[in-house]
């Protein structure tokens, strides 16, 4: 009896031991899991981090080294170079971001036949320009002429500039530039940057601030219009792509930011803050005031004069901001990068006048009338008549 009850004590012990063994070993199972659910989120996390790392590496390496620049860099690519080492030539001169990044852009685009030369290159030029040119060896020769056309500049200023490169009357230009064929040639070219907006009866020049500031080369001895000023929109098109998001969060048209831009850039001192001035044009819109800014006065006279006199606020014209409220039909001048960006970047403020000092060029802004009528008579001696 005795060795039965034994027995019996012992199959439970083991039977208890067991079951503890199998509920030991589940536990581990699940802990075991546990780790290797970590380690794979953990492994799948870096991986996607990396992964988004090259992309935005690469990406950033497809853009140009600075779209702004005007540098010229001379590169000689000798007899025999391959993509790798003119790639490294381009890296090492400041070119191009990254020549494995442009070796494999080559690579994937199919692009061959490099020639040997001479080439001045920008570090404003996109890696398809550098390859084209590398392939046409365009670039080994000296350009014909340039046109550098100054920010703030207007249409008929730089209707001036190609006057006196191609010797055409200045007038005959700039029909050629207003003509409804250009227009129309250049909105089917470039359709999300240019639209009727342009052709609106009230706009005075239908390119008006589509021309981006900068210097071009040109390798023709007499090219046309159309391939003169081509470049140039084919720039500003660029600097407004890099804005895509930020004009749509703040739903605003291409063609009003380039008007509210060309506000900006043309009552911007070298000491003026054009996010504070952008603040001040945005902040009268809001409160239903005009604008009352000179620069849309003079261009609707079609003057370029130091001083707006009172005579002249009484123009009558869609252009003059003091007579009609809001903005102007479309631009009044041709805005570099950094007044494009103020005009989708206001500075948060109440500001509603603003005055450069007669001088300094040194910029006062006011909240109220009584403000600025005292900031006028302390630094401002107001010569109009």
């Amino acid at each position: 009896m005795k060795n039965e009850e034994k027995n019996k004590i012992d199959k439970q012990a083991r039977a208890a031991l067991m079951k503890e063994n199998l509920l030991e070993k589940r536990s581990e199972a699940v802990i075991i899991r546990k780790i290797v659910s970590i380690i794979t989120l953990t492994c799948g996390a870096l991986l996607l981090i990396a992964a988004l790392g090259s992309y935005l590496y690469i990406k950033s390496a497809l853009k140009p080294v600075d779209s702004d620049s005007k540098k010229e860099i001379q590169v000689e690519v000798p007899i025999g170079s391959s993509t790798t080492s003119i790639g490294k030539l381009l890296e090492d001169k400041g070119v191009i971001k990254n020549s494995s990044v442009f070796k494999y852009y080559v690579k994937l685009n199919n692009i061959s036949g490099f020639q040997a030369g001479t080439y001045t290159f920008s570090p404003s030029m996109s890696l398809k320009e550098i390859s084209q040119n590398l392939q046409t060896g365009i670039l080994a020769q000296k350009p014909a002429f340039k046109i550098t056309v100054p920010e703030g500049y207007s249409l008929d200023q730089i209707a001036g500039l190609i006057s006196k490169q191609t010797g055409e009357p200045k007038e005959k230009v700039l029909k050629e530039l207003d003509k409804e064929e250009t227009v129309k040639l250049f909105e089917e070219k470039y359709p999300e940057l240019l639209t009727d907006n342009a052709l609106s009866n009230k706009v005075k020049h239908p390119l008006e601030g589509y021309l981006y500031p900068a210097s071009y080369p040109y390798y023709e001895e007499k090219p046309s219009i159309e391939a003169i000023i081509d470049p140039m929109i084919k720039k500003t098109q660029e600097v407004i792509a890099k804005y895509s998001d930020k004009i749509e969060e703040k739903d605003i048209s291409i063609h009003e930011l380039l008007t509210m831009a060309s506000l900006i850039e043309k009552e911007a001192t070298e000491k003026a803050d054009r996010h504070l001035i952008s603040s001040v044009f945005y902040n009268r819109l809001d409160q239903d005031m005009p604008l009352q800014t000179d620069p849309t006065v003079l261009y609707a006279l079609g003057k370029h004069k130091k001083r707006t006199m009172y005579k002249d606020l009484k123009v009558e014209s869609p252009y003059n901001t003091y007579k009609v409220k809001g903005l102007p039909p479309g631009p009044i001048s041709n805005a570099g990068e950094s007044s494009i960006e103020a005009a989708l970047n206001p500075a948060d403020s109440q500001y509603l006048y603003f005055l450069a000092e007669h001088g300094t060029g040194e910029v006062h802004y006011a909240k109220t009338l009584k403000e600025h009528n005292e900031l006028k008579a302390k630094y401002i001696t107001d010569k109009r008549k």
